[in-house]
């Protein structure tokens, strides 16, 4: 299909969804997913047809349009939301553990953090691999200590208290997320997010720290 084809299926409230889309926050952008964001910024934003959209992202024409479509829709619902969205409440003993663990991590004492876990720790790095037992579980510890795009800080993930994985080196960008299970002040399970980027597309993400 040409670009002259295709301009007559481009939709008859477009300088509208501009008009939302120029005002729309950062903030709300993030909330869509990539796929979503790239349509709605390329077309709304920078007024690019969908032939030149599928020209610059190599999606389909169908995938173009729908994602286009969910990411106008998403960005009205945020844009009709409350304002202020209240914080979800951290109980004092759960915050002092997660602050510690953070600590630990981000002064890359992972010696200390080895000490906070349980010997029958359950370790899962989504997508990646399953680790169970402190020997196991201790590799994990060393990947990270090999690498430099990451930082924590504390947060809430669909309601839930989590840590955040964010990339100082480009920004602060959310990188992932991690979900600590405790039996009193050990850590008996380890979920990683940071190689599910489609979990922190899809997650109601709330920034305690920063």
């Amino acid at each position: 299909m040409t670009e002259a084809d295709m301009t007559g299926i481009e939709d008859l409230s477009a300088s509208a969804e501009a008009r939302l889309a120029a005002a729309a926050s950062l903030r709300s952008f993030m909330q869509l997913t990539l796929a979503q964001r790239s349509a709605v910024i390329l077309v709304d934003v920078l007024g690019l047809s969908l032939f030149e959209t599928c020209e610059v992202t190599g999606a389909t024409l169908a995938a173009t349009k729908a994602a286009l479509h969910r990411g106008r829709a998403e960005l009205k619902a945020l844009a009709a939301a409350p304002d202020e969205v209240a914080m979800p409440k951290l109980d004092p003993d759960e915050e002092r553990r997660l602050r510690r663990y953070i600590d630990l991590f981000n002064a890359r004492d992972f010696d200390g953090v080895r000490a906070l876990i349980a010997e029958d720790i359950e370790l899962e790095v989504v997508n990646r691999t399953r680790l169970r037992g402190k020997k196991k579980a201790s590799t994990y510890f060393g990947n990270y200590d090999r690498i430099s795009d990451w930082a924590l800080s504390l947060g809430f993930v669909d309601g839930r208290p989590a840590i955040l994985i964010r990339n100082p080196q480009a920004d602060n960008a959310m990188r992932g997320f991690v979900l600590v299970d405790w039996r009193g002040d050990e850590v008996v399970r380890i979920r990683d997010f940071r190689h599910a980027p489609y979990c922190v597309a899809d997650a109601d993400i709330r920034v305690l720290d920063g």
